[in-house]
């Protein structure tokens, strides 16, 4: 298993596949829609807090909400940790590339989730890369595909990982042993499994309270660490810019390079151009596509630019502590690196307040990609889900969540590289067909704004017929 995946791996990874879609794609999208990722940022935080068109539907904020749950996690602190030990410093100005870049491509996919999205019997909606693959693309199979790769790379590979890495964080304490990540996984195991068999609104809820909670916490624990290493500063920025522009060490082993780590822990993280993003999107309940695909592109920017970010300066700006010390056996232990840095700036309280944000994030994680799971279902079965066909999704989802604390590293790290690089190489594609509709949007919400209008889509004014969409008709329930 583990050789096959490493195999797979090294092909996804090579320059001329998945960084390539995804540099390329966004490239070309930041130049279609002017750099709407730049652009437009103003306008990102005046749509997020806009209230829903309906009552019961999902507000822009909390679509953001779980969509952030899913892309702020555990890859935000150890995910980040490992670039940096086998990559180098300058592995967080490569996350910071595909971050702006990557915003494009999250701008189109969420703005067409919402353009192809469905709307079901209660009046809520939902859609997501399936539902543009089968329905603008006309290729169902690879809809299909696509869900699959969903369902495995969230459920399985991202749940399992979000688990190791929590558990992984407690070898700091003295009461941690050979049969803690069993105890840790199962503790977990059941706090997200009594939130998943609640249902999909209590999965909204929670990520809607914890997610703003935890990540400001951290972003204050952050900057009261730059301030007690401010004298580092200097050094820390020059070792990240002196890294990244290494060309010759870059180019020397580029699978293994700053490049390299910063494309795939920037891909873990935020998710921009993976597909997983807009299936939270879809659920937004507002008068235009194009504010969910900014807000969308806002929180690539939450995840990458300020809480990776933050990961990244706390650590560097800890010169005592050296990267290099844990390199083993071409391994990085990311997990001891951040709790020793924590430890050498904070004290005591660094490695117990460690251990609690990657609680946190760890439990939202787990919480924001398994919302992902249920709709993918639905889309290949071709109905909802019975109670039975949910309870055992759910079963089985909570064991994975076991079985991941106490799974290797190297194995639960390079399945969900290989599951996040296959849903890349099914969506990126796509969105480069497709992606002159979102561009189409992107002008009628332009023009409207110009015009000093609330922008209001219809599915006719950038060309679409009654019968490519199930929404944005005239007389539709999103439509006033």
């Amino acid at each position: 298993m583990s050789s096959f995946v490493s195999f797979v791996n090294n092909i996804l990874y090579q320059p001329y596949i998945v960084p390539l879609f995804l540099i390329a794609v966004g490239l070309y999208f930041t130049i279609r829609t002017k750099a709407v990722q730049i652009r437009l940022f103003p306008e990102m935080f005046r749509v997020v807090m806009e209230k829903p068109e309906n009552e019961k539907g999902v507000s822009s904020f909390a679509a953001l909400m779980v969509s952030t749950a899913s892309r702020v996690g555990t890859g935000n602190i150890i995910g980040v940790c490992t670039a940096l030990i086998l990559g180098g410093p300058g592995a967080i100005f490569w996350m910071w590339i595909t971050a702006i870049i990557g915003a494009a491509n999250a701008f189109i996919e969420s703005t067409l989730a919402q353009i192809y999205k469905k709307r079901s019997s209660d009046g809520t909606f939902y859609g997501g890369p399936s539902y543009y693959m089968q329905n603008a693309l006309g290729q169902r199979w690879l809809g299909v595909l696509f869900a699959i790769f969903v369902i495995f790379t969230y459920m399985v590979g991202y749940n399992m990982l979000a688990a190791f890495n929590l558990q992984g964080t407690f070898v700091a304490f003295s009461f941690y042993n050979e049969k803690s990540p069993a105890i840790i996984g199962a503790i977990l195991a059941i706090l997200f499994g009594v939130v998943v068999l609640g249902g999909g609104k209590r999965l909204i809820h929670v990520t809607e309270l914890l997610v703003p909670l935890m990540g400001v916490i951290y972003i204050i624990i952050s900057i009261v660490v730059l301030i007690i290493n401010a004298g580092n500063i200097g050094t820390m920025f020059s070792s990240i810019f002196s890294s990244a522009f290494d060309f010759q060490a870059i180019f020397g082993g580029f699978a293994g390079s700053c490049i390299m780590w910063g494309l795939k822990r920037g891909l873990y993280s935020n998710e921009a151009g993976m597909g997983s993003a807009p299936n939270a999107a879809a659920r937004a309940d507002i008068a235009h596509p194009v504010k969910q695909g900014l807000v969308q592109a806002l929180s690539v920017y939450l995840d990458t630019i300020l809480i990776c970010t933050a990961t990244a300066f706390m650590v560097l700006s800890t010169t005592s502590v050296a990267l290099s010390d844990f390199l083993e056996d071409g391994s990085a232990n990311a997990a001891g690196y951040v709790q020793a840095c924590m430890k050498a700036s904070l004290g005591g309280f660094g490695p117990v307040f460690l251990s609690c944000a990657m609680s946190l994030f760890a439990f939202t994680t787990l919480i924001g990609n398994y919302s992902y799971v249920e709709g993918c279902l639905a889309f290949i079965i071709k109905r909802e889900p019975t109670n039975t066909e949910l309870i055992i999704t759910r079963i089985i989802a909570t064991a994975l969540v076991f079985l991941g604390a106490i799974a290797s590293a190297g194995l639960v790290w390079d399945t969900a590289d290989m599951a996040q690089g296959l849903m890349v190489v099914c969506n990126i594609p796509t969105i480069a067909i497709l992606g002159g509709v979102a561009v189409k949007a992107l002008k009628d919400y332009t023009d409207q704004k110009a015009a000093g209008k609330s922008p209001v889509f219809l599915a006719k004014n950038i060309g679409l017929g009654d019968d490519d969409v199930d929404c944005w008709k005239e007389g539709s329930v999103n439509v006033k």
